[in-house]
């Protein structure tokens, strides 16, 4: 597209599907070697050669953001492969839901260290190659709308959601220093699996402004724009690509 991040490598995670596939064929498309981190190691190949049979140049890892070793690894990984690392896009995670009276231990531990513990354990991996490189970098994490206000059966997810946004906060008080940019995008409603229906549901539609779902590559667009160079004098915030849903009251009157 713009060839805007010729030369850079970048690593997304959970990147073989949804938004992180878009992702990881938006920094491609602008000139990233991108390697394609996900759980699902065929899927993670899969979207790899697809980057390549576009013209790009990607390669696939399997990786689990719950394990510290896997996060350290994939860094490692890119790094041996283009002798550096550039950007990081935290995406990876899952959206189980309970009710707050029946949710479960089970469920709780696994959507923290899912949604938050490996954006934690990836950013510091990914953060100290960019100090010791000298020269700077980006992160971007991939928040939601439910880390900034409340939801039925979103306690793990919303709460974990919400550590991100104060995550991504303190790690750019800390990495300004180095040159690190950290910023975060937080979807609302967005098409990323077919079977979702044409339109959000009711509750939704009532309070977002452009009443239709988001395309996983509307937010790979803003994901770019935060892991550019453009993005410059721009850190800490949380850009919500989410139709309007988030700062929307009351909209009949």
């Amino acid at each position: 597209m713009t060839g805007r991040l010729t030369g850079k490598v970048a690593i997304v995670t959970g990147a073989a599907h949804g938004i992180g596939g878009a992702i990881a064929d938006r920094l491609a498309a602008d000139g990233a070697k991108v390697l394609v981190a996900d759980i699902e190691e065929t899927a993670a190949n899969s979207r790899a050669d697809q980057i390549k049979t576009a013209g790009g140049e990607a390669m696939g890892l399997k990786v689990d953001v719950r394990a510290r070793g896997d996060t350290e690894a994939m860094v490692t990984r890119a790094v041996t492969e283009w002798g550096r690392l550039d950007i990081l896009v935290s995406n990876a995670g899952i959206t189980d839901r309970q009710p707050f009276l029946e949710m479960d231990d089970d469920l709780w531990h696994r959507v923290m260290a899912t949604n938050l513990y490996g954006v934690f354990t990836g950013g510091q991996a990914a953060a100290r190659q960019m100090v010791a490189q000298g020269d700077g970098g980006r992160i971007v994490q991939v928040a939601s709308n439910s880390g900034i206000f409340g939801g039925r059966g979103r306690a793990a997810y919303g709460a974990s959601k919400a550590g991100i946004v104060n995550l991504t906060q303190t790690m750019a008080i800390e990495l300004a220093e180095h040159g690190i940019l950290v910023n975060a995008v937080a979807p609302g409603a967005t098409r990323t699996r077919v079977t979702g229906g044409e339109f959000p549901p009711d509750t939704v539609m009532a309070r977002m402004p452009l009443r239709r779902f988001g395309e996983p590559a509307e937010i790979a667009a803003v994901a770019a724009f935060l892991a550019s160079d453009e993005c410059s004098f721009t850190t800490g915030h949380v850009f919500c690509a989410d139709g309007g849903f988030t700062v929307a009251g009351v909209m009949e009157g």
